[in-house]
């Protein structure tokens, strides 16, 4: 039985899930492409000030890797990262990781049945298998603000935080009021002279049930697995319960917002700034968002919302849509990343140099978020409509990893060159998903980054995560496009090409 060899881009969680697994099962010859000096994705690159999960600790964790000792109920920022350093030791992957290897391109060699690689090196790597694991929170979003570049303060994304900046004392403007910046306006409120927090749509924020773990409760933990298995499991139905009201019965998130709306009239003083931040739209239709302390640091004198978005910037102030201009010393940039980036910008082509991007012409879509028809052998986890906007995404990955671990099993039984699913399931697949999210919370009306420019959901899915685990238990054999291998003159000479091993300049490496 033949060795496949597996490239996978990415060392976040979905990649480094995808290695051990692979582990687990005998298989050795795969290689993570990582773009960074070390692991950890979104983890890595989030480090603005008060960053944190919204998904309890226990459940935001490997399945077969528990942590016990979690310090938190929510993770933050510094342990998450930790705990994905650790796993990637435990199980030594760093041997298999190519770190600050960005791969800008990828194309499928039907004659050879592989992948062709490009790093941004110029570089080049081939593999009978891709995953990308690049994942939706990657590439972060600046809007084209007139007069940026000409602004003489620094500027800067949550996602790229500069901490060679000093905000003490300064005049700083924070533009986007979601995740990130109800995390960092507490945190950096007490220490600017000034706050100017730009707000187009008020967030609907609920209280954050975070506190701290008791060492006992820890210790209980590590002596007792099955207790800790409980509390995952425990915790992870409290979060599935909650998708009832997203994807079945909307109505019952009011009773919710009635609860959130509570949560601002206790924590905002000014009548007029409480109006400011409720919002106007049915909850959940937006991310909801979990925290204690954001209102209370609107309260404070030296932050002011403004109501409006930014229009331009001059040398040394900001001015919003109505017109009004602040001087500030400082921009922040809280909004949000690029989720239509599925590859994070690598230029994948597919069957008959097909490029993905013109796959998706009119939308992405993929196969359960996995496969998409035409190109063969490559497996996008995280892909479209896999978001979720009430539990756990590790859940998400695990199942989806299975998934592919028997996709290859099946490739190394039946000796097989390719798997790809077959346009007609791919399409009725979609279609299903999409009508779906046409009775969700999330089609009722509001803009959001759920959506793309013509209003098309392609980034959640559209039901339960359980659901989801069950139809991704064992890939419908009748829904892919299996084809046998074959020994052509192209393959007989990549093949005398591997056996001389690794070549500088010219030869692809084989991973």
């Amino acid at each position: 039985m033949r060795e496949i060899s597996i490239a996978i881009v990415g060392a976040g969680f979905s990649g480094l899930g995808m290695a051990i697994q692979l582990q687990k099962r005998g298989i050795h010859s795969f290689t993570i492409f990582e773009a960074a000096d070390e692991v950890g994705g979104t983890w890595r690159d989030n480090h603005y000030p008060g960053c944190a999960c919204d998904v309890p600790s226990h459940l935001y964790s490997f399945s077969f890797e528990p942590k016990p000792d979690w310090t938190r109920k929510y993770g933050e920022q510094h342990e998450i990262f930790e705990y994905l350093k650790d796993v990637t030791d435990r199980h030594g992957l760093r041997e298999h990781i190519r770190f600050e290897t960005p791969v800008v391109a990828a194309r499928y060699d039907e004659d050879e049945a592989r992948w062709h690689l490009t790093t941004g090196d110029g570089e080049t790597a081939t593999a009978d298998v891709l995953v990308t694991g690049t994942g939706p929170l990657s590439v972060p979003t600046i809007p084209a603000v007139e007069g940026l570049a000409r602004f003489t303060g620094p500027t800067f994304h949550s996602a790229r935080w500069d901490h060679d900046v000093d905000l003490a004392g300064k005049r700083v403007a924070v533009v986007g009021t979601g995740a990130s910046a109800i995390q960092l306006v507490p945190r950096i409120a007490p220490e600017v002279a000034r706050l100017h927090l730009f707000q187009r749509t008020p967030p609907w924020v609920l209280p954050k049930p975070d506190r701290a773990f008791h060492p006992l409760e820890k210790r209980l933990f590590a002596a007792a697995p099955p207790l800790h298995r409980a509390y995952r499991y425990l915790t992870y139905w409290a979060r599935e319960w909650s998708a009832f009201g997203f994807v079945a019965a909307p109505g019952v998130l009011d009773y919710a917002s009635r609860f959130a709306r509570r949560h601002v009239e206790a924590q905002v003083d000014d009548p007029a700034l409480r109006d400011l931040v409720t919002p106007d739209y049915r909850m959940g239709c937006k991310r909801v968002l979990i925290s204690n302390d954001y209102y209370p640091a609107l309260n404070r004198e030296n932050v002011e919302v403004v109501p409006h978005g930014l229009s331009h910037v001059t040398e040394r102030a900001v001015i919003a849509s109505d017109g009004s201009e602040r001087e500030v010393d400082a921009i922040v940039f809280a909004t949000g990343f690029d989720v239509r980036a599925f590859l994070n910008g690598i230029e994948v082509r597919g069957r008959g140099g097909r490029t993905l991007d013109e796959a998706w012409a009119d939308g992405a879509e993929a196969y359960y978020g996995l496969l998409v028809s035409g190109f063969p052998n490559l497996y996008t986890l995280l892909g479209p409509n896999t978001g979720l906007g009430h539990n756990s995404m590790v859940f998400m990955i695990e199942a989806q990893v299975r998934y592919v671990l028997q996709c290859l099993e099946r490739m190394r039984r039946e000796d097989l060159a390719s798997l790809e699913v077959r346009a007609d399931d791919q399409r009725a697949f979609d279609d299903s998903v999409q009508e779906r999210l046409g009775h969700t919370v999330w089609s009722t009306g509001c803009q959001s980054w759920y959506l793309d420019e013509n209003g098309r959901n392609f980034t959640l899915w559209p039901g339960f995560t359980f659901e989801y685990w069950l139809r991704t238990r064992r890939p419908d054999r009748r829904h892919f496009r299996a084809e046998p291998r074959r020994r052509s003159r192209a393959v007989a000479q990549s093949s005398r090409a591997v056996a001389d091993g690794d070549r500088v300049g010219g030869a692809p490496r084989r991973v």
